[in-house]
C-alpha cells in the first residue's frame, strides 16, 4: 500500500522554491543598479569619517575621495543624495571635533577651515556637474564611454570598404587641437561596382561641432548608398534643413566612381573641389562642381563634374582647414597641397594620405583627406 506525500510537505517545498526565486531576483535587481555603489561610496565616506574624528592627522579633504567614486560611478539620480550624506560625514566630524573635545587635537585650526572650504568647493562642483549630466541620465563614466562608442561609430562609417585589387583608398581624419570630436567626417558605400564616398564639413570645429557630426553621419552613411548618386546631395540638403539648427549648415563633397570603368561623377556643396592626379602627364586637375552650401536653401541644386580615373592616375577629396587659413586664400593652400603631394606620391600612395595630411596639416581647423588610386 502507496503512502499519499503529506500535503504540508509539498506546500513547504513550493513556498521554499518561491522564496528562493524572489531572493535571486532581488540580489540580480540589487546587483545590476547603482544601489551598490552607492552603499560602497557611502560605507567609504564613513570609514573616511572614523579616521577623521579618530586621527586627527587625517586630512579633512580626504572626503573628496568618496566623492570622485561617486562621481564616477554613480547615475545623476543617485548621486546627489549620496553626495549630501558625504558632506555630512564631514559635517559631523567637524562638529564632534570642536564640540565634544573643543580643546583636543581634532579642533579647528586654519588649515582645517580651508579643508572644510574645499571639500565643499568640490562637493558643489560635482553636484553641479551632475545636474548637468542628468539630461543624458546615466553615471560619468557610462556617459563618456557612449560618447567614446558614438565617435568610434563615425570613425567606422569613415573606413573604405573593400575594394579590387587594382583599387586603393586612404582617408585619415584630424580634429582641431588633437580632440577626439571633429566636425569633419567621411561615409562611404559600395554597391557592387559602385564605390560612393562623400566628405563632409560640418559648421564649427572640434567639440563645438563634434555632436552635429555625430547626428549627421549617421543620417548621411544612410543616404549613401541608398539613393542614386544624384540624389545624395539634395536628400542630405533636406535633411540638414529639417533639424532646424541655429548654425545648422554643412559643407559635402561627394564622388560615386565605377570601379571597372573608373568612370566618376563629383558633386559638391560650397565645398572645396575634388583634384585629380594624371598619371600620363604628371599634372593635377582641378574639378570643381558648383553647388549651394547644404542646410541653407531649399530645392537646391547641385552641379556635377564628369572624369575618369584612368590606371596610375589618383583622386584627392579634403576639406577646408587642410587648405585655408585666415591669412592664406584656398587657392594658395590648394596649390600647396599639390605641391606637396606630387612630391611625396612619387615615392607611391601607400598610406598617401597619412603622409601629406602630416606634410601640410595645422592644428588650428579640422581636417579630412581622401585619397583614391587607380592602379
Amino acid at each position: 500500500m502507496v503512502t499519499p506525500p503529506r500535503r504540508g510537505r509539498g506546500v513547504g517545498r513550493s513556498a521554499g522554491r518561491a522564496l528562493r526565486r524572489r531572493w535571486n531576483r532581488a540580489v540580480r535587481r540589487f546587483r545590476g543598479s547603482d544601489l551598490a555603489p552607492a552603499l560602497l561610496v557611502c560605507a567609504l565616506a564613513v570609514a573616511i569619517g572614523v579616521a577623521q574624528y579618530a586621527l586627527p592627522a587625517v586630512p579633512l579633504t580626504t572626503v573628496v575621495v568618496p566623492m570622485v567614486f561617486g562621481n564616477l560611478l554613480l547615475g545623476p539620480r543617485r548621486f546627489p543624495p549620496t553626495l549630501v550624506f558625504i558632506l555630512a560625514v564631514l559635517a559631523a566630524v567637524v562638529i564632534t571635533s570642536t564640540v565634544v573635545h573643543p580643546a583636543g587635537p581634532g579642533q579647528l585650526t586654519g588649515g582645517r577651515v580651508g579643508g572644510v572650504v574645499i571639500s565643499f568647493v568640490v562637493g558643489v562642483v560635482f553636484l553641479v556637474s551632475s545636474f548637468r549630466r542628468s539630461a543624458l541620465g546615466v553615471a560619468g563614466s557610462r556617459g563618456e564611454s557612449m560618447l567614446v562608442d558614438l565617435r568610434d561609430r563615425i570613425n567606422n562609417q569613415g573606413k573604405m570598404p573593400a575594394l579590387p585589387g587594382d583599387w586603393y583608398a586612404d582617408a585619415v581624419l584630424r580634429s582641431a587641437g588633437g580632440s577626439s570630436f571633429a566636425g569633419d567626417f567621411m561615409v562611404a558605400s559600395r554597391t557592387g561596382r559602385l564605390l560612393q564616398v562623400a566628405v563632409v564639413d560640418v559648421s564649427g570645429k572640434g567639440e563645438q561641432a563634434g555632436s552635429r557630426s555625430l547626428l549627421l553621419s549617421g543620417a548621411f552613411g544612410g543616404l549613401l548608398g541608398a539613393l542614386p548618386a544624384a540624389n545624395f546631395l539634395p536628400a542630405a540638403n533636406d535633411y540638414l534643413l529639417r533639424q532646424d539648427w541655429s548654425e545648422g549648415f554643412a559643407t559635402a563633397v561627394h564622388v560615386a566612381i565605377d570601379l571597372v570603368t573608373g568612370d566618376f561623377e563629383l558633386r559638391s556643396a560650397g565645398h572645396p573641389p575634388g583634384t585629380q592626379l594624371l598619371a600620363g602627364s604628371g599634372r593635377w586637375v582641378v574639378h570643381e562642381a558648383e553647388g549651394p552650401v547644404l542646410g541653407l536653401m531649399r530645392d537646391a541644386k547641385f552641379g556635377v563634374v564628369d572624369g575618369t580615373l584612368n590606371r596610375g592616375d589618383a583622386l584627392l577629396l579634403f576639406t577646408d582647414g587642410l587648405v585655408e587659413t585666415p591669412s592664406r586664400d584656398m587657392g594658395i593652400g590648394i596649390d600647396k597641397l599639390l605641391g606637396q603631394g606630387e612630391a611625396l606620391l612619387r615615392a607611391g600612395f601607400e598610406n598617401g594620405a597619412h603622409r601629406l595630411i602630416d606634410r601640410v596639416e595645422s592644428f588650428d581647423d579640422d581636417r579630412a583627406l581622401l585619397l583614391v588610386h587607380r592602379r
